[in-house]
């Protein structure tokens, strides 16, 4: 099963708008929202959720008020200042510990070392992820709690669903709109991918990202190459991305310019491809062609 991810250094590129139009081309692929922590493909998709399951990356400490001394160790060892002496009173003290949950890092050095186990360390529950039924396919994706940390693991969660969704349905390909950046929520959106279009534009730190991104695939060895967003506001760094691009050996595949059509179909709720059959969605379409091109003759082996 083939996987195509498509990547960003930053956000704002318009990575996503650009998968939803993939999404209506491919016309029989499955979608991976693997922007846990800003996820916004449900926007423009409009799923309908079928399933909805609890994530849970970790743990999260909580102090049993009735069994705490007030000794004071969780309090003395925690290095995240989470613990306070403000909790409940019981038969022994006028004031016990209490740990704040969004503080907590769920390392457990605190339960490990109360003298009297008045510690509990209990499943963090993150995020919610869902099985949906989109126009464009079936989509698996995600929304972690404001706050919450792996993200990682949530975003192994929805590819490996994404890829049991495909193989139950006979469905050749997986479009994942991956995270942007370079942090472990895109480390695992790119990790045995078939090919990554990483999308940037043509600002300074567009370029930055970018070199980053590219730094980044090259060392998991996932095939690349690059499109530039907006590429006409700014043609003189388009053309110095285009030569970074060179020297990463990842061609560029497209330029997209800028163009309100764009907006208009966010607000329509509809892909650009679907909204009209001007200039720029020919220029997608031909995108696409090329990353289904590409994708095809770096395939790897399951």
């Amino acid at each position: 099963m083939k996987q195509i991810v498509v990547i960003s250094g930053k956000g704002g590129t318009g990575k996503t708008s650009l998968v939803a139009a993939f999404a209506a081309l491919a016309r029989d692929a499955v979608l991976a929202d693997c922007d846990v922590d800003a996820a916004d493909l449900h926007l423009i998709v409009a799923p309908e959720v079928r399933q909805t399951q609890e994530f849970s990356g970790g743990k999260v400490a909580r102090v049993v008020a009735d069994k705490c001394v007030g000794c004071g160790r969780c309090a003395e060892l925690c290095r995240f200042e989470a613990v306070a002496l403000d909790g409940p009173a019981n038969d022994v003290v006028a004031k016990t510990y209490r740990i704040d949950p969004v503080a907590c890092e769920g390392c457990g050095v605190c339960a490990r070392f109360c003298p009297v186990d008045a510690i509990a360390l209990e499943t963090a529950i993150n995020g919610r992820w869902f099985i949906s039924e989109t126009r464009l396919g079936p989509m698996v994706h995600a929304r972690l709690t404001p706050g919450e940390e792996n993200s990682g693991k949530l975003v192994t969660l929805i590819r490996r669903e994404a890829k049991r969704i495909g193989a139950e349905r006979g469905m050749g390909l997986i479009i994942v709109d991956g995270s942007p950046g370079v942090g472990c929520p895109v480390i695992a959106s790119v990790t045995g991918a078939d090919f990554a279009l990483v999308v940037t534009e043509p600002t300074l730190s567009g370029r930055h990202d970018l070199e980053r991104v590219l730094e980044l695939t090259a060392h998991f060895q996932i095939p690349a190459a690059v499109c530039i967003n907006k590429f006409d506001i700014n043609p003189k760094i388009s053309e110095s991305i285009e030569q970074t691009a060179a020297r990463r050996q990842a061609p560029v595949l497209g330029t997209i310019p800028y163009d309100t059509v764009v907006t208009e179909a966010q607000l329509a709720g509809q892909s650009i491809v679907e909204h009209g059959n001007g200039p720029l969605r020919r220029r997608i379409e031909a995108l696409w062609h090329a990353v289904v091109e590409s994708a095809g003759n770096n395939r790897k082996e399951d």
